[in-house]
């Protein structure tokens, strides 16, 4: 099938889902089920994925050669969502010198002695590079936002811890990702957007089979009791930071595999929409090419 025309079938499956703005956004208007009426078993969906993968793997390797756009990719969820395994299906094919995968886990003492996007901005992949943001920097207003004593360890001077400071910091962001898109850095963000009822699922399963023990923290739990008010804090984060440089996917995370498909399609969508190609030589590396060939020949 011509690139065009399954370029065509995907936006189907991706466009319902992208937020370029976030006037009048809603997240219970988002269903974490939709499949967009798409019905496959799961070798199908593999191999789609596989093909996906594959697609994209080919166009990292011009994006390399060409030096001259990077992508970031953001994924925020709640626990259970799906993050790790969607990252581990949808990069599977990707060259892994060209990508790098960063998990933002709880602040060091150094990065709590700096701004609270600095240990971010530090991660921002290089021109011709693929990285990964396995939670980022939303958790200062998703985390943070929720637990907020947590801003107690962040140092900061009194007069600039208010009611606006949540408003402030999505401003920030919202800066600097703007910054970052007029410096040729690609980003999407994605939301795995999971249901209160699905999550249940996937912790009892963690619970149940002695071999997913590992992957269950009691502070699970614990987090879950905040579903709400996380909900409100992404829905606030989407809101404030949607535009069409820098999108958010809300993607429905209650069947993997349609996961997995749209955020493939999704960066597939875009990567292909830069028209990547391989840097031509110019007439001198022609002629050094020709004399380089001309030596190799000669050898005995």
């Amino acid at each position: 099938m011509p690139r065009k025309e399954i370029l065509e079938r995907i936006q189907k499956y991706v466009h319902p889902f992208r937020v370029t703005s976030g006037k009048g956004f809603r997240l219970k208007d988002f269903d974490a089920a939709d499949t967009c009426g798409l019905k496959m078993d799961k070798d199908e969906a593999a191999e789609l994925l596989a093909r996906g993968s594959e697609w994209l793997a080919e166009e990292q390797d011009m994006l390399y050669a060409q030096d001259r756009w990077s992508l970031l990719l953001v994924f925020q969820a709640m626990d259970a969502a799906g993050k790790d395994g969607t990252i581990k299906h949808v990069m599977s094919r990707v060259n892994p010198q060209g990508c790098e995968v960063t998990s933002f886990k709880q602040p060091s003492a150094e990065e709590l002695s700096h701004d609270f996007l600095w240990r971010y901005a530090k991660a921002v992949p290089a021109r011709g590079r693929i990285g990964i943001f396995n939670r980022s920097y939303y958790e200062e207003v998703l985390v943070v936002r929720v637990h907020q004593q947590l801003l107690n360890l962040q140092k900061l001077p009194r007069e600039y811890v208010s009611k606006k400071i949540w408003d402030e910091r999505l401003d920030d962001i919202a800066h600097f990702e703007d910054y970052l898109t007029r410096q040729g850095v690609i980003i999407l963000k994605f939301f795995l957007n999971l249901s209160h009822e699905e999550q249940k699922k996937r912790f009892m399963k963690r619970l149940d089979d002695p071999d997913r023990n590992w992957k269950f923290s009691p502070s699970d739990v614990r987090e879950r009791r905040y579903w709400e008010d996380y909900q409100h804090a992404f829905e606030e984060a989407i809101r404030a930071t949607a535009t069409k440089r820098a999108p958010w996917y809300v993607v429905p995370a209650d069947n993997k595999w349609f996961t997995r498909l749209v955020v493939a399609a999704a960066i597939v969508e875009v990567v292909e929409g830069l028209d990547l190609a391989y840097p031509k030589l110019d007439p001198k590396m022609k002629q050094e090419l020709v004399a380089a060939r001309a030596e190799l020949d000669a050898e005995s």
